[in-house]
């Protein structure tokens, strides 16, 4: 095979694509692991990918990189921006292009054959297999650790692949843990970068100032700062000083709250009951039932809580659904979520839980929903809107079910029901 290295600048020129100085830097590192730590909207989607094909042009007889994020969809957009390039620009390359298997082949300069994958870390069994040349891990700090030490670096070990590990800080984990060994002269095969929003040069300071009126301290810190902190995402705080109640069995002549949050397949449906104190009573936590199943296991419930009063989520599926619970004689209202009406939900929620006007089942016997809790985040997208919700691979149900039973107990207003 012909002798060939490829000149990554004069590529990138070729491409129409103009790193800025960062950008430049990371490309320009020799070491066998980079870890870039930046703040949103900072471009690393971008230069990731730039990195891929650059790999995949290497005159080699077979390349194969693989671009890996904790979701399908977090992964694609590392890989979207890959196939756009290559689609646009180097066409004329193009082998294979198999948009359902998320796979990429070219023809490399030196004549051989290079496979780009996209792919998801939330099933591991889909990481074994074939030796890489480089793997790209977007979202890197979302990963689970042993995603990392026990399935792709192990990928790297006989062809002594690269890996290039790209991601918004998210607390003190295995991937800050991956960046200090980059700061660090006893691991020379290791470079690290900490680089908040602004350093990308194409970025408006003010709207970045701006931003802070929009998220916590701490959250615009690890965002836009691209600082490594504790919980600065965290949207509900002191969860376990919270979680010390017990269930309790109902009390005749007590009037009882529930909130309700509905699914089918995929997600859970969860009902969590509250008394007048506030306490967290009962919870109900289940999915893959017929509405019909459901309806009678939510309605059975509510009634051993004194025709407790629910309010249920009527987002999609759950329009008809609350309609049949109205005519199966439950005691509902609905609440339609809209990006506006979610925020006051959720909002009125962690004031609660910050004034102490809630009492949480302990964590013992309530894992799921202190695990949902503490991990409700604050993140911002790469359009630079602010959202809250659960991260990649979780569930939410708990959190969005609790939420619509303290609705209802609000201290400000009073107990109410029909507000």
């Amino acid at each position: 095979m012909p002798s060939v290295t490829v000149d990554k600048r004069a590529l990138f020129a070729r491409l129409g694509y103009q790193p800025h100085e960062k950008q430049l830097e990371v490309h320009m590192s020799e070491a066998r692991f980079r870890v870039l730590a930046c703040g949103v909207r900072w471009g690393k989607s971008l230069c990731a990918a730039m990195e891929a094909i650059a790999a995949a042009l290497e005159p080699r007889e077979r390349t194969f990189g693989w671009v890996v994020a904790p979701t399908y969809d977090l992964a694609e957009k590392v890989f979207r921006e890959i196939r756009h390039v290559v689609l646009n620009e180097l066409q004329h390359r193009v082998l294979t292009m198999k948009e359902s298997e998320r796979r990429l082949e070219i023809r490399n300069l030196g004549g051989g054959v290079s496979e780009l994958r996209a792919k998801s870390a939330d099933n591991p069994q889909s990481l074994l297999g074939e030796g890489l040349d480089f793997v790209i891990v977007d979202e890197a700090a979302r990963l689970k650790p042993d995603i990392w030490q026990g399935h792709l670096s192990q990928r790297l070990l006989d062809k002594l692949g690269w890996a290039l590990l790209i991601s918004t800080p998210r607390g003190k984990g295995w991937f800050y843990d991956m960046w200090r060994r980059g700061q660090s002269d006893e691991f020379p095969d290791t470079q690290s970068w900490n680089l908040p929003s602004w350093t990308n040069p194409h970025l408006v300071r003010e709207e970045i100032e701006a931003e802070r009126a929009r998220l916590p301290e701490r959250s615009f810190r690890q965002e836009y700062g691209a600082e490594f902190i504790e919980g600065a995402g965290a949207v509900f705080r002191h969860v376990l000083d919270r979680a010390t109640g017990e269930w309790q069995e109902p009390v005749p002549g007590k009037t009882y709250y529930a909130g309700l949050d509905l699914a089918k397949v995929e997600d859970y449906t969860v009902l969590v009951v509250l008394n007048e104190e506030r306490e967290v009573v009962h919870v109900d936590r289940f999915h893959r039932l017929d509405w019909q199943f459901q309806i009678g296991r939510i309605k059975a419930t509510a009634d051993r809580y004194n025709q407790a009063m629910i309010r249920c989520d009527t987002t999609g599926a759950g329009e008809p659904v609350y309609e049949s619970m109205v005519q199966a004689g439950c005691y509902v209202r609905p609440y339609a979520f809209t990006a506006r009406s979610k925020n006051d939900l959720i909002q009125n929620l962690a004031m609660m839980l910050e004034r102490e006007y809630l009492v949480l089942p302990r964590p013992a016997l309530w894992p799921e929903g202190i695990l949902e809790l503490e991990a409700f985040e604050y993140s911002v997208t790469d359009a630079g809107n602010v959202r809250t919700g659960a991260p990649s691979g979780l569930h939410d149900d708990c959190v969005v079910a609790l939420a619509l039973a303290a609705w209802q107990v609000q201290p400000n207003r009073g107990i109410q029901f029909w507000g």
